[in-house]
């Protein structure tokens, strides 16, 4: 029985490496919409629209559940979509939950009003759309009070580690957390929110220094997919077979993706 990850790239496999370590019993559907990366210079619509036909592609597959492995389809189009699109047999989970978990100290299902939480300081690194639809803001507040946000775009990331080029994707990193304490100077807490993020995660700590907490979302969602599925077990589905799904070059997607995990991984065309 299997379960979709949904990514507009190559980011989500930092959550799919966490998630299949974690329920090695568990099959991964993993799709990633190479054609059309990266969502974080998209507007709201336009990730909403390529969202639900990924979605709709990982359902075909027999995914009841489909995680959104991307920060910026969980910000722009996941609300939007349990509102008013996604059938009551099926579910899509988003990446800021597990994150808000951990930062709040406190469940999903706590609906108790918000309280102050240990960390005030947050430096939030994201896509520009992230950024932009202040989701983790919103959902923050409606369980921490006194905390102070400071969100960086960070533009052409995601760029340069789809394209393999990490050296500048190192230099992007230092530029942006550059700005953000010039901004905010001293940050008790930094979230990565991309799933590309994890894999320049020592160059954030190194550039935020040692006495910043980072917080990186792929085992927090794979702790929390777990929880999920032991209190849902019939969410799984009837996919049969872990598989890899792409819209972009599948030779090349695949070349960029056995680099990124470092074991062969080789993706169909979606």
């Amino acid at each position: 029985m299997a379960v979709g990850i949904f990514d507009s790239g190559l980011g989500g496999l930092t959550v799919l490496d966490a998630v299949s370590k974690r329920l090695p019993e568990v099959d991964f559907v993993y799709y990633g919409d190479n054609e059309h990366a990266p969502y974080g210079v998209r507007d709201a619509d336009d990730v909403y629209n390529l969202t639900t036909q990924a979605v709709e592609r990982l359902w075909d597959e027999g995914c009841d559940l489909v995680i959104l492995a991307c920060n910026t389809a969980s910000a722009a189009a996941l609300r939007r979509m349990q509102e008013s699109w996604i059938p009551a047999e099926k579910r899509v989970l988003g990446v800021f939950v597990p994150l808000i978990e951990a930062l709040t100290e406190r469940q999903w299902g706590d609906n108790s009003p918000p309280r102050e939480v240990e960390v005030k300081h947050v430096a939030l690194f994201a896509t520009p759309a992230t950024v932009s639809s202040r989701a983790f803001q919103r959902e923050l507040a409606f369980r921490a009070i006194g905390v102070d946000v400071e969100a960086q775009a960070c533009g052409g990331v995601v760029d340069a580690i789809e394209d393999g080029d990490m050296i500048l994707a190192e230099a992007l990193v230092r530029s942006h957390v550059d700005a953000l304490k010039r901004k905010m100077p001293d940050p008790e807490a930094a979230i990565l929110g991309c799933t590309h993020y994890p894999l320049m995660e020592e160059t954030f700590q190194d550039a935020l220094g040692q006495g910043v907490r980072v917080f990186s979302q792929a085992n927090l969602v794979a702790e929390s997919l777990a929880d999920y599925l032991e209190r849902h077990p019939n969410m799984r589905g009837d996919g049969a077979v872990s598989k890899f799904l792409t819209t972009g070059d599948p030779a090349r997607v695949s070349d960029r993706a056995t680099q990124f995990l470092r074991r062969k991984i080789t993706f169909e065309p979606a």
